[in-house]
Formats: C-alpha cells, structure tokens, sequence
C-alpha cells in the first residue's frame, strides 16, 4: 500500500509513469512472433508449389525484409500516435484541472478511496497532491486516463527493435531449408518443428518475465502462430494440387 507519507515521492511519480510503458519485451515478441509467422507461411507455401530450394530462400528472404520494414513503420507510426493522444488528453486534463477544479479532485478522491484511503486521509492526502499541480496531473494521467508518456525517441526505438525481431524471426524458418537444400519435404516439416519449439519459448519467456502460465503461454503461442503458418500451406497445397490436374 502507498502510504500518505510517500505518495508525493518523485521516485513513486516516476514509477506510476513507467508502468503503462510498452517495454522492449513487448516490442521483441512482437516483432519477432509476426516474422517467424508471416515468413513461415510464405516459404510453406511457396516449398509445396515449385518444390525449388532457389525459389523457397528468395520468396522467403524477399518476405523477411518487407515484414521488417512494415513492421517498424506500423511500430513508428503507431507509437507517434499514442504521442500524439497523449499529448492532446494532457492537455485537456490541464483544462478541466484549471476550469473545473472541484470535479477533478473529486476524481482524486474516488482514486484514492480504490487505493484503500477513508476518512480524514482521503481529504489529507487529496490536498497534497491538489496543492503540486504536477503530481496531480500525472496521477489523473496514470489513474484516471490509464496513460503513459511516450518520448519522442521511444518510437524510433519501437521501430528498429520491432523491425530487428522480425528479421530475427524471419530467417529462423528458413534456416532447414537452407541447410537440406535437396530434400524440401524434410525442410518443411523441420521449419514447422523449430517455428514450433522457438514459438513455444518466446510464449513461455513472457509468461516468466510477466505475468501467467509459462506451459499454457507457450503452448497458446506455439499452437496459434503453427496454425496460421499452416494456413498458407493449405492454401497452396491446395492451388497446386489444382494447377497440377
């Protein structure tokens, strides 16, 4: 519990700031789970219809590199408008804090009741942080609006990490087909195997660095990102087998 003593504390301010922060867990899984997929998909597809090794590892490195790039553009552009959003509730809530005082520390007072505040230290405790401007706005940012602040740096991080994890994830299911660049069969049942066991972990790591079941995470991963691949391959096992007739 947050005691009355240190909820005006700069290191607690900076906490509350942080903790709605995307991370750079979030932004690797991310980038990472949507390359391995999307490129897995691709050279099943493209294995089962030409059954060529040239043609498997130039489709499949073509797709490496336009999802990195689309991956880090859409990370850019979307974390540049969650900066923007906030930026524009920022300040509306100076606004309301300026015309309409009395609804917003009403509002303080109804986060501090949910914090487990009655009595006289609701009051106490409201008009410390009334009396900082600074300290109340951030809590109404964190509290009521469940924002955080996003630098202007932190989208062109998003970006590259995001657009690293998805070459990172990429070349994992093409890496079989490489090394049995004769035997395509086997290659294709190896990349769904080690997309598999590598979506099974990147699961059960966030499970472990956050919160949840590591076992159930990574099997929830491991099974939903295969499935997708396999879409893929269905879909042209499928056309092939009609071109072929």
């Amino acid at each position: 519990m947050i005691s009355r003593h240190s909820i005006l504390r700069p290191e607690v301010l900076a906490w509350w700031s942080s903790t709605n922060k995307p991370g750079l867990l979030a932004d690797f899984i991310l980038g990472s789970q949507d390359g391995l997929v999307n490129v897995l998909g691709v050279i099943l597809g493209v294995a089962i219809a030409s059954n060529d090794f040239t043609i498997v590892l130039a489709g499949g490195l073509a797709a490496t590199f336009a999802e990195s790039i689309s991956m880090g553009a859409v990370a850019y552009t979307t974390t540049l408008a969650r900066r923007d959003h906030y930026l524009a509730e920022l300040e509306r809530e100076k606004r309301e804090m300026r015309d309409v005082p009395e609804q917003e520390q009403a509002e303080i007072r109804q986060i501090l009741k949910r914090w487990g505040f009655t009595g006289k230290d609701v009051e106490s405790i409201k008009d410390q942080i009334v009396s900082k401007p600074e300290a109340m706005l951030e809590i109404m940012m964190s509290y009521e609006l469940h924002l955080a602040p996003v630098s202007k740096v932190q989208a062109r991080n998003s970006a590259l990490l995001v657009g690293i994890a998805a070459i990172v994830g990429s070349i994992i299911p093409l890496v079989p087909f490489v090394l049995m660049q004769h035997e395509i069969m086997t290659a294709i049942v190896a990349a769904i195997i080690v997309s598999a066991i590598i979506l099974f972990a990147i699961g059960w790591y966030k499970a472990r660095a956050t919160v949840g079941r590591p076992g159930r995470s990574g099997l929830q991963m491991a099974l939903i990102g295969t499935a997708s691949a396999l879409a893929g391959f269905a879909i042209a096992y499928l056309v092939g087998g009609g071109v072929g007739a």
